[in-house]
């Protein structure tokens, strides 16, 4: 076992699961506009006869703060993309303006805030698990190479102890960005 190439694959595992963790929480509405807010819902479309992400299918801007511009890439598309984001229930009410659409972002009550700060932990949280998924299994994977023979027991204890830094390492990342991002939606 190469213990050093095992390590780095360990690093760019959880490295993935920490950048899916804060894709994730930028689908997180804060308050103001921000394409992301909408550019992954899935939309059928009937005249393709299939699903397709909102973003595949159009433009997403925020010319103002408090507002997103969906402009189609086929006009065909509008009716299928305005029931597609009703129907994605994000609290956004879409208003057709001929070719394109307009979805004004809502002001975020203090209620509403604390269940977006409360949904950004849970994403945390799910973020981390995944990390430590991966250390599980790294852990493992370290035991059973010790087992066969192919490390020595002091590589064993050097490499468990060097997978925990990596796992605090990015489990501090998350929440570092959970802070943040805590800060941002409760800003007003």
């Amino acid at each position: 076992m190469d213990t050093e190439m095992f390590l780095m694959e360990t690093e760019e595992s959880m490295q993935k699961a920490c950048d899916y963790t804060l894709h994730e929480f930028s689908s997180v509405r804060t308050g103001k506009a921000s394409p992301s807010l909408v550019e992954g819902i899935d939309i059928h479309v009937s005249s393709y006869g299939s699903n397709m992400k909102l973003k595949q299918l159009a433009m997403i801007t925020a010319p103002e703060p408090r507002l997103l511009y969906v402009k189609p890439f086929d006009p065909s598309t509008v009716k299928d993309i305005e029931r597609g984001l009703r129907e994605a229930n994000i609290g956004i009410n879409p208003a057709v303006d001929g070719h394109s659409i307009r979805l004004p972002i809502p002001e975020m009550n203090r209620e509403r805030r604390m269940e977006m700060v409360k949904r950004v932990k849970g994403m945390g949280e799910d973020g981390k698990v995944r990390i430590r998924a991966v250390r599980r299994d790294s852990m493992e994977a370290v035991k059973k190479a010790q087992k066969d023979g192919s490390i020595t027991e002091d590589d064993q204890q050097r490499m468990e102890k060097e997978i925990q830094e990596l796992t605090d390492k990015f489990v501090k990342e998350i929440d570092v960005h959970i802070t943040k991002k805590e800060a941002e939606i409760m800003t007003v």
